[in-house]
């Protein structure tokens, strides 16, 4: 029963941990209209703090996950939940712009390290491949829900202010979820021998994680994997646009519009775990993708000539404004299942390795897929835009199906991933 009790205990730490970072990655937007409004400057310097947050990790991944085996993942994660509190008091004290540059590159750069041990930690709780797609799914659908549990509790300190700075008061309520996810894992006991080697060799290093990616059954899986952010990226950034520009919208409710789509991958991903228990992960990943190219060609040519008043109100948005976040429903299982599905047919020893290349896969993925849309935006239309996305989808299916034939076809393993890590 206290085995049952700790990995309970373990999956709350790791849910717990996920939810502020989910909270915090995704503020950066909100943090540059308050930076605009109350630190006055410019658009330019105010931009800046997304290239704090991507780039600090992808350094991190790069230069850190392949060591976090022999650091142990729990104490990765606890000290980097001390260091975001840290940050957040630092934040809510300083009021003043470099804190928030500070903020997000400490923010980034934990990430990519909580990415790996989350992820490792998975593994090592759900190491049969069903349950670890099952459990990934749900880490990841909380994640989504947690994203928009943000977007609320900024909301409501944004708006209860009545003097500038107040609005930092969130960051309070931030540090204590960090150090109350930093404190639930001091408490919780996390068996992390399966993903050190037990015969003396060393864990991999950043040279081995090159060649684990060179191989057929990687490829396949982080081309999926880019292609996959690439898609999500470009509808989640431009979606207010298309919103307002296409669809006709006024601003707030295009905003207010786009979260349906966050929502969307939100309760996917939950409906989808219990889903992935019945049915082969194949099957899911091939239904979801097909869903997504129908409700894409059925959804855009509803949004030719829209014609919606000047006040407009709920009643008055299109049909489309409604349908077309319902993509998220459809794509919410494709992300945690590949990443699932690639690492259970590792050994254990190797999963930080492939973690790593995942982040940094990942992260390619968002930037070139909101710059490709932004371009054919501009220069062509939001619809062509979002046709484009057809393109990703028949990529992910083709690296889905050659993913299963070389892992599923072979017991659940491939052995050049195994020979590797020996």
């Amino acid at each position: 029963m206290a085995l049952f009790d700790d990995r309970r205990r373990a999956i709350a730490a790791l849910i717990l941990t996920y939810i502020v970072f989910a909270i915090l990655m995704n503020s950066v937007g909100i943090v540059i209209l308050q930076a605009l409004r109350e630190f006055l400057v410019a658009k330019t310097r105010a931009a800046s703090l997304e290239a704090f947050k991507d780039l600090s990790v992808v350094a991190a991944s790069a230069l850190l996950a392949t060591q976090l085996p022999r650091f142990g993942y729990r104490r990765a994660m606890i000290g980097v939940q001390i260091l975001i509190a840290a940050a957040c008091l630092v934040m809510r004290l300083a009021d003043a712009f470099w804190a928030t540059q500070l903020l997000f590159a400490v923010t980034g750069f934990s990430f990519g390290i909580v990415k790996v041990a989350v992820y490792a930690s998975i593994g090592l709780l759900a190491p049969e491949p069903q349950r670890h797609a099952s459990l990934t799914t749900l880490v990841e659908g909380l994640f989504m829900l947690g994203l928009l549990g943000g977007f609320a509790l900024f909301s409501h300190f944004i708006g209860v202010a009545t003097h500038p700075g107040e609005w930092l008061n969130v960051y309070w309520i931030m540090a204590a979820l960090a150090l109350a996810a930093a404190a639930l894992w001091m408490l919780t006991p996390l068996d992390e021998s399966p993903a050190t080697q037990g015969d003396g060799t060393k864990n991999p290093g950043f040279w081995a994680m090159l060649q684990l990616a060179l191989l057929p059954a990687s490829i396949a899986f982080l081309v999926g994997t880019f292609c996959y952010v690439l898609i999500e990226q470009s509808i989640s950034t431009w979606l207010p646009t298309f919103n307002n520009e296409v669809l006709q919208l006024p601003p707030a409710m295009s905003v207010k519009l786009s979260g349906l789509f966050a929502g969307s991958i939100a309760l996917g991903r939950l409906g989808a775990s219990a889903l992935l228990r019945r049915l082969p992960w194949i099957v899911v990943l091939l239904s979801a993708l097909a869903g997504m190219a129908l409700l894409v060609m059925l959804v855009l040519p509803l949004t030719a000539g829209v014609i919606v008043p000047a006040q407009a109100t709920w009643l008055d948005a299109p049909a489309a404004a409604y349908l077309l976040p319902l993509i998220g429903v459809l794509m919410a299982p494709i992300y945690p299942t590949l990443n699932s599905v690639i690492l259970t047919a590792l050994p254990r020893t190797s999963h930080a390795a492939m973690i790593g290349m995942i982040v940094i896969f990942s992260a390619l993925g968002g930037t070139f897929g909101s710059l490709i849309t932004g371009f054919v935006f501009a220069h062509f239309s939001g619809q062509f835009a979002f046709y484009l996305t057809l393109g990703p989808m028949m990529a992910i299916a083709g690296c889905a199906l050659a993913l299963h034939r070389t892992i599923d076809d072979h017991g659940g393993r491939v052995a050049a991933l195994h020979k590797l890590a020996a």
